[in-house]
């Protein structure tokens, strides 16, 4: 089984995010992770959906999302060609005692200290998801008490594949 990660450019209206979860849903079709945001122009937002199969039904996907009304551009992103990333937030429980030892793993994989309570840390890092991985799997030391991943979300690499509607 492949994954593949695609860079969706849509009208910012109502519904389409219906619209294009339904796609998948009436397909029966799995969407492992989507991320939507607003664009530099408001008028569109970039929905990024990682989702898995063999290549028949990977290109399947891509032309149901073209045929779309709301679906203004779709971009396949290739890992060569293009930068991905994802962000965590992690509450650790951390005695005073124990803090050195979190600071220190999040210093080492650039991650920022962004809360601080009596008995809990949170931290906020970006990355891939080995990185973010490789992480979570070093605090397993420590009490995770809360954790949040917003899904991949990315953009191909250079100006030559932008669109400018």
């Amino acid at each position: 089984m492949q994954k593949r990660i695609i860079s969706i450019l849509v009208d910012n209206t109502a519904g389409v995010l219906s619209r294009v979860s339904g796609m998948f849903s009436r397909r029966g079709y799995n969407i492992d992770s989507l991320t939507v945001g607003v664009t530099a122009d408001d008028r569109f937002s970039r929905m990024t959906v990682v989702c898995s199969g063999d290549e028949l039904i990977l290109e399947q996907i891509t032309k149901q999302l073209a045929k779309l009304v709301d679906v203004r551009d779709i971009k396949v992103l290739q890992p060569e060609n293009s930068v991905n990333r994802e962000l965590v937030l992690v509450k650790v429980a951390a005695r005073p005692e124990q803090r050195e030892g979190v600071i220190s793993i999040a210093n080492i994989f650039r991650a920022n200290i962004i809360d601080v309570s009596k008995d809990s840390l949170m931290i906020e890092m970006t990355g891939s998801k080995s990185k973010l991985g490789a992480f979570i799997d070093l605090l397993d030391d420590y009490e995770i008490l809360e954790l949040a991943r917003t899904g991949l979300t990315g953009l191909s690499r250079g100006a030559q594949d932008v669109t400018f509607l």
